[in-house]
C-alpha cells in the first residue's frame, strides 16, 4: 500500500522530476504528485520492455529528470535507457541520503527520493560519456582477466615449489621469456636439468649451470597435472587479454578528430623513458592516446601509456564536472579525511581509499618515484623524511591527480624541472618563511659569512 507522503517544510524547486527506487525483480518509481496531493507512485519490472513502459510513463508524465540509488549494477540498464529516451537520469550515493537532515519514516523510498530531487538537495555521482563508458566497461573487465592471470601465475609457481623446481630462483620473472620456455618444456614432458637450463633467452645474465642448479625437482604426477592446467589457464588469459587490447585500440582509434587522426608524435622528453615504453612496445598505445585526447599524459613523471590508458577509460576528457582540481582530488579520496564536526575532533572513520581504481593506480605509480631524479620523486622523498613513507605515497599520488587534472582539464603540458631545482625551490620558500618569521619578531636574519 502506497503510503501518503508529507512534504513538511522543504520547498519545492523543480516539479518534472521523479525518484526511483531499483531492485533485482522490480523498480518503484514516484513521479511528482497528482493535482489533488495524492501520490503518483507506480511498479515496473526489470526486463527491457517494461523499462520502455516506465519511459513511455514518465515522460507522459512530465518527467524529465530521475534519481536512482547506485544499487548493485541494477541500476546501469536503466540509466542508459532513459539517456537515450532523452530523460536525464541522476544517479546518487546511497550515502548522500543518509545524510540529508529528515525522515522518511512515512513515506516509501521512491516517494522520498523523488522528493528530495525536486527540493535539490540530490547530487548526481560522476558519469563519463555514452563512448567513455563503452571504454570503461572493456577496460574494468581486462583488469579482471588481469587479476585472474595473476592467479594462475601463482598456481603455477605452487605447483613448481611442491616439486621444488625452483625456477623463481634462476631466473627473475616466471612469466618471462625463459621462465614460460621452461615451463612449457617441462609440461611437455623435458625432466633433464642440462637440458632445460639451455632454453635460456641469450639476453639472461645467467649461466646455463647456474640456472641448472634449480631445475632438478621431484616430479609427483599431481603437480604435474596441476603446472599443466594452470599454464593452460595463463595462456587462455593471455589470449583474451590481448582481443581486449586489439578492441580498446579499434575503439579509441575510432573516437580519434580526423585532424589529429594522422598526425605523429613528438619523441618523448625524457630519453629514459621513451627507450623503456619502446622496450615495452607501447610506443603505438602513446601515439593512440595522444591523438584520442589531445594531451599527452606520459610526459607525467610514473604515468606510462598502460596507466594513461586506465585514467582515460575511467574518467574520460570532460573533467567540466569537478569545479576545481581540488574537488578532483576529493572525488578520488587522495585527501586527508578532516574528522571534525561542530568544531570538535571525531574518531576518525576508514577513508576508502580502496574504492577508487585511480587512486590505486597512482598510488602505485607514486612508489615507483621513490628513488626517481625528478621532481616529483624529490617531493616523495621530502615528505618521506618527514613525516614517513605512508604520508609521502599519498602526498605524491594527490599531486600526480593534480597534474592529470591540469592536463585534461586546461590543457597544460606537464615539464620536469628535475630534483635539484625542486630542492632548491624548497630551500628558497623555507628561507623566505625564516626571514618573515624573524621580522615579525623584530630581528634581522644574516648569513653567517656576513655576521662573522
Amino acid at each position: 500500500m502506497t503510503k501518503k507522503s508529507n512534504p513538511g517544510a522543504m520547498p519545492v524547486l523543480r516539479t518534472d522530476v521523479a525518484g526511483a527506487d531499483l531492485g533485482s525483480r522490480e523498480h518503484w518509481v514516484a513521479a511528482p504528485p497528482r493535482a489533488d496531493g495524492k501520490p503518483n507512485v507506480r511498479t515496473f519490472g526489470t526486463t527491457t520492455k517494461e523499462l520502455h513502459a516506465m519511459a513511455d510513463w514518465l515522460l507522459e508524465m512530465g518527467v524529465h529528470s530521475v534519481a536512482m540509488e547506485s544499487t548493485g549494477i541494477y541500476w546501469v540498464p536503466l540509466f542508459e535507457l532513459l539517456q537515450h529516451r532523452g530523460i536525464e537520469p541522476v544517479l546518487v550515493n546511497a550515502q548522500h541520503l543518509k545524510g540529508v537532515p529528515g525522515h522518511k519514516s512515512d513515506m516509501i523510498d521512491c516517494q522520498w527520493i523523488q522528493r528530495l530531487h525536486s527540493c535539490g538537495l540530490l547530487r548526481g555521482s560522476f558519469h563519463p560519456d555514452e563512448a567513455i563508458t563503452a571504454l570503461r566497461a572493456l577496460h574494468r573487465q581486462q583488469s579482471n582477466l588481469v587479476d585472474a592471470r595473476t592467479r594462475a601465475v601463482q598456481w603455477m609457481q605452487k605447483s613448481l615449489d611442491q616439486m621444488n623446481v625452483q625456477i623463481h630462483r634462476a631466473v627473475t620473472d616466471l612469466t618471462g621469456k625463459t621462465g614460460m620456455a621452461i615451463v612449457r618444456a617441462i609440461v611437455d614432458g623435458e625432466r633433464d636439468p642440462l637440458k632445460l637450463a639451455q632454453l635460456r633467452d641469450c639476453r639472461c645474465s645467467k649461466s646455463v649451470e647456474r640456472i641448472a642448479e634449480h631445475l632438478t625437482g621431484t616430479w609427483h604426477a599431481e603437480h604435474l597435472f596441476n603446472l599443466a592446467r594452470a599454464l593452460e589457464l595463463y595462456e587462455h588469459l593471455q589470449e583474451q587479454n590481448a582481443r581486449y587490447d586489439a578492441e580498446l585500440t579499434a575503439q579509441i582509434q575510432a573516437l580519434q578528430p580526423p585532424e589529429r587522426a594522422e598526425l605523429p608524435l613528438a619523441e618523448h622528453p625524457n630519453p629514459t623513458k621513451h627507450r623503456a615504453m619502446r622496450r615495452h612496445d607501447q610506443l603505438s598505445l602513446r601515439q593512440d592516446l595522444w591523438r584520442f585526447a589531445g594531451v599527452d599524459l606520459t610526459r607525467i613523471d610514473a604515468i606510462a601509456p598502460a596507466a594513461a590508458r586506465s585514467i582515460l577509460t575511467e574518467v574520460g576528457l570532460d573533467l567540466s564536472a569537478f569545479p576545481s582540481e581540488k574537488h578532483f582530488v576529493s572525488w578520488l579520496r587522495l585527501c586527508p579525511r578532516v574528522a571534525r564536526s561542530g568544531g570538535k575532533p571525531v574518531k576518525k572513520r576508514r577513508n576508502g581509499a580502496g574504492a577508487n581504481r585511480i587512486a590505486g593506480l597512482l598510488r602505485v605509480a607514486a612508489l615507483s618515484l621513490v628513488r626517481s631524479k625528478t621532481a616529483l620523486g624529490a617531493l616523495y622523498r621530502r615528505v618521506a623524511f618527514r613525516k614517513g613513507g605512508r604520508v609521502a605515497l599519498l602526498a605524491t599520488a594527490r599531486q600526480l591527480a593534480i597534474l592529470i587534472y591540469r592536463t585534461l582539464r586546461y590543457g597544460n603540458e606537464y615539464v620536469d624541472v628535475g630534483q635539484d631545482a625542486y630542492n632548491q625551490r624548497f630551500e628558497d620558500r623555507r628561507l623566505r618563511s625564516l626571514h618573515a618569521s624573524a621580522k615579525e619578531l623584530g630581528y634581522q636574519l644574516l648569513p653567517i659569512s656576513q655576521s662573522a
